[in-house]
């Protein structure tokens, strides 16, 4: 239970779910929309303008069968 004070505070409503996590010892309670707003946010910044992720994700694992390939290669 959090104390009204703080849910007021946060702005939490009574009987709204939250998610909680341990953060350097400490305890994180964010809703969902907060969580997939941190979240979007980090991503934009992990990729350059225009680039798009999926394109990204299958030029990795492209590069990994590669690698995979010449692995077998060489151990045949």
């Amino acid at each position: 239970m959090i104390p009204a004070e703080m849910r007021h505070e946060l702005g939490f409503e009574p009987g709204e779910t939250v998610l909680a996590r341990v953060e350097s010892r400490r305890l994180v309670l964010e809703r969902g929309d907060e969580i997939l707003d941190r979240l979007r946010s980090e991503l934009r910044g992990a990729t350059q303008s225009g680039t798009s992720m999926v394109d990204e994700l299958l030029a990795e694992r492209r590069r990994e069968a590669r690698r995979e390939a010449a692995e077998l290669e060489r151990d045949a």
